[in-house]
């Protein structure tokens, strides 16, 4: 699941460039917490997934980490044209894939023709598809080629950052990419390694090519203590997200390999299972389908104890979908909810439960309780659900929490729906709200809560689709801006998903990286993974 949100301002500062001539060659070495979902680019919709995207796939237009300016790529010039409803491409010539194929028109055409086939059922299409019709692809030449919408979208060239090309003659694609970085070997569960692309377009300001690494190897290692003692040894050479004890731990023995980059675009939140055919007691789905008792829920959650205590005041209490680092699309009349739980008790006796003897009960006399899922090895998320588990007590609420793999976890929220809520974050990799179309979209794979619809199930769920399209298809900035607050208000009237907090991006590196630069925007230290180097 991804949100699209724009940083206050830039944090590099604290990891200027280098200017020591860059060496060449030598393997870059982190883990990842699970194993890629796919490397199919045009299906990945999980982080692991998403990191090999950004890291293999060539793009038209790419926006830039650090400036948050949209820069070309393959495409040496665009036009955006009627409003978004077409835009054109003058490609970069002489470009290869990793195959040493060449690069043309042909193969836009084939990329967005598979992009949008309801066969593939890209997380991606629908960013493309608002006004739901065909999307034509045109190849005028080698080097130029234009596409076509069902109607305007705003903003249009942001999309493109998430859309790596694919070769039209390659018979496998991982085998045939123009990001940096091509997939060498995987071995399933243990680890993933990239090599250079050898065919890789960009070179640096001295004409050296790029990228200066020979590979990148990610371990998949779910442990997070085992991955900051491999650090401290020496195995790895970067840590993302850390955990906040293990940061404070690590600052309090070498404060020069830490950096808290503040408050990140990135939130925790909870939801409940609300999919109709879901193999769960039809009473609990009346519970978790009812907005009284999400709300009461949620005013019962003390956001500022899991603040202080879970992230040991690494964050911040969540308001909603969009964190406050995002001044430009923040809806900032909202605010975290204060805990209320004489409220929340109210709430719940206006929709028919009954506290008595310390059981909260609802109106057919269940007991209400439901369990929790999150991903096992996690321990901010364990100790948070555990924290929600007392938040509730009072309220006469039972919860249990159950830990999963990262691939079963996945499973049940995305196939089975064999469960009755999660606690999971979501990284947020776009700069616009028109990535986040595939979690507000009710048609969409990606609505968490109660995906794949056919037609809206409730009105709300349907007014968010009305405003999702107004925004993604005005090119008046105001409006944009006026009818995504409105969605964002709803999200937290309606609580299908209960936020929680924005967490601070929290990293560890080994003084040995030149050219280490991390910012905000996803992905913070690998963004500019083709001018990373290897001190001797």
């Amino acid at each position: 699941m991804k949100y699209c949100l724009l940083v206050a301002g830039l944090l590099s500062g604290a990891f200027a460039a280098t200017v020591e001539s860059p060496h060449k060659g030598g393997q870059l070495t982190l883990a990842l917490s699970a194993e890629p979902k796919t490397l199919d680019p045009l299906k990945a919709s999980d982080e692991p997934s998403g990191i090999v995207r950004y890291l293999t796939g060539g793009v038209l237009i790419r926006l830039n980490r650090q400036t948050q300016q949209l820069e070309p790529e393959l495409a040496l010039s665009w036009r955006n044209l009627e409003n978004g409803k077409r835009i054109s491409f003058r490609l970069r010539p002489g470009v290869q894939f990793s195959d040493g194929s060449p690069f043309r028109a042909k193969d836009v055409c084939f990329t967005f023709n598979r992009l949008m086939d309801p066969a593939l059922d890209s997380p991606f299409s629908d960013n493309f598809d608002m006004s739901k019709g065909k999307t034509v692809c045109t190849a005028e030449s080698d080097t130029s080629v234009s596409l076509s919408f069902p109607g305007p979208i705003a903003a249009v060239e942001r999309l493109f950052d998430d859309v790596p090309m694919q070769s039209a003659a390659a018979q496998k694609m991982e085998a045939a990419v123009l990001g940096p970085f091509v997939v060498s070997e995987q071995q399933a569960g243990a680890y993933l390694v990239l090599s250079r692309n050898p065919y890789y377009w960009k070179k640096d300001e001295r004409g050296v090519k790029l990228p200066y690494l020979d590979a990148i190897r990610f371990e998949i290692q779910r442990n997070r203590d085992l991955e900051l003692l491999r650090f401290r040894k020496g195995d790895f050479q970067i840590v993302n997200n850390l955990d906040p004890e293990l940061f404070d731990r690590v600052k309090a023995e070498a404060p020069d390999t830490v950096r808290d980059l503040g408050v990140s675009l990135d939130s925790e939140q909870i939801w409940f299972n609300q999919v109709a055919n879901s193999p769960i007691p039809a009473n609990k789905k009346a519970w978790f389908t009812s907005r009284e008792f999400r709300l009461a829920v949620s005013s019962a959650i003390q956001r500022e104890d899991l603040v202080r205590v879970v992230y040991r005041g690494h964050g911040s209490p969540a308001a909603g979908p969009v964190s406050p680092a995002n001044r430009q699309w923040w809806n900032s009349s909202l605010v975290a909810p204060a805990p209320n739980p004489a409220g929340a008790l109210e709430r719940l006796r206006r929709d028919g439960f009954q506290l008595s003897d310390g059981v909260l009960r609802d109106k057919t006399g269940q007991p209400v309780e439901f369990s929790i899922i999150t991903n096992g090895g996690n321990k901010t998320r364990e100790r948070m659900a555990a924290m929600i588990q007392q938040d509730l007590k009072p309220l006469g609420i039972r919860v249990t929490v159950t830990t999963l793999d990262f691939p079963s976890l996945i499973e049940r929220i995305t196939r089975t729906f064999n469960y009755e809520a999660c606690l999971l974050g979501q990284i947020n990799t776009d700069v616009d709200p028109n990535g986040q179309s595939h979690v507000w979209n009710s048609s969409s794979e990606s609505h968490q809560w109660n995906p794949n619809q056919k037609t809206p199930a409730t009105e709300w769920e349907a007014e968010m689709d009305r405003l999702m399209a107004i925004q993604a298809s005005t090119p008046d900035q105001a409006k944009r801006k006026a009818a995504f607050d409105q969605v964002q208000k709803i999200v937290v009237e309606q609580a299908p998903f209960i936020y929680l907090a924005n967490k601070h991006n929290l990293i560890a590196v080994s003084p040995k990286l030149g050219n280490f630069d991390p910012v905000t925007l996803w992905p913070q230290t690998l963004w500019n993974a083709e001018r990373i180097y290897l001190r001797p």
